[in-house]
């Protein structure tokens, strides 16, 4: 008996997808096919996996090959993160940046002055202002300090949370207090999803511009631009009820900001229209480039997207 015929894969845009799911306490599986979560009694819970952009493995999560290589096919990025969602470890790269992306990428970085028109449009996508004329990106990145630490104060007095600074004992997580613990949490959701939409875009995490030398250097970068219009607001928001559990309470609610802000929408585009100041041609891709894992042949999805 032949085999029945199959409908192509076709991946769902990063800005089609679900922004982020945690994960705790659990084996991350592929059974009978399907995505699933198995608790210690056998439960199991199924995750639409080829329609969430990221997912954060708590501690007490362990994962399969069969679940991270799904994963990597459909495109979902899995990022191992601290106790609450607060720190990130590692990240599992979903299929690859793309070389002619990551080249154009390095050489903006490489280059002073054209590193230097792409801070200069971070920096105005960020306050919504041009940046001073004639400044080197160490005096931008000096004002820019300067500003954050005004919103912060600013946010802080606006929803009435007692503020000192931004700052806790990253040797030991329950020293922070509430204001910076939901922070820290409402930054871990957006580094993820960042993180996500540069890897589906074809470019390397570690290159930065304002920030350099992590690992998450780019994804740093393009968060800042969302950061005060997304999860600060909403991490304030929390700190000023002093819930129970404040680090649930923030997650939850990135979740719906993001879902009503389209970030992920805006993610990609923003990235490119960034990139595109420092006036640098992309470069054709070579010949023998690795082409998509999962074909779209009617170019539906994100540029880049590797499946």
């Amino acid at each position: 008996m032949p085999e029945p015929i199959l409908p192509p894969l076709k991946p769902i845009p990063i800005k089609d997808r679900l922004s982020v799911l945690f994960l705790e306490r659990g084996l991350l599986d592929v059974l009978d096919g399907a995505f699933v979560v198995v608790d210690k009694n056998g439960i199991r819970t199924h995750i639409p996996v080829g329609g969430v952009a990221c997912l954060m493995l708590e501690p007490g999560t362990r994962v399969s090959h069969a679940a991270v290589a799904l994963a990597s096919r459909v495109g979902c990025l899995l990022v191992w993160v601290g106790e609450a969602g607060v720190r990130l470890y590692a990240s599992g790269q979903p299929g690859g940046a793309r070389a002619d992306r990551l080249l154009y990428q390095a050489k903006l970085a490489l280059d002073d002055a054209a590193r230097l028109k792409v801070v200069r449009k971070m920096y105005e996508l960020r306050f919504g202002e041009k940046p001073p004329e004639r400044r080197s990106v160490e005096q931008l990145r000096g004002i820019e300090g300067v500003r954050v630490r005004k919103m912060y104060d600013l946010l802080a007095g606006q929803y009435k949370v007692a503020w000192k600074k931004r700052n806790y004992d990253h040797s030991e997580w329950g020293s922070g207090d509430v204001p910076n613990r939901c922070l820290s949490s409402a930054t871990a959701c957006l580094y993820g999803i960042c993180e996500a939409a540069i890897l589906a875009a074809g470019y390397a995490p570690a290159v930065g511009f304002i920030h350099t030398g992590k690992p998450h250097s780019f994804v740093y970068d393009v968060a800042d631009i969302f950061k005060f219009e997304t999860v600060v607001p909403v991490a304030f928001k929390i700190a000023a009820r002093n819930p129970h559990n404040p680090e649930r309470e923030v997650r939850i609610a990135c979740r719906d900001a993001f879902r009503q802000s389209h970030l992920l929408k805006r993610i990609i585009p923003t990235i490119e229209q960034v990139l595109a100041a420092g006036e640098l041609t992309v470069p054709i891709a070579h010949i023998e480039a690795v082409t998509p894992a999962i074909p779209n042949k009617e170019e539906v999805g994100d540029a880049g997207h590797r499946g």
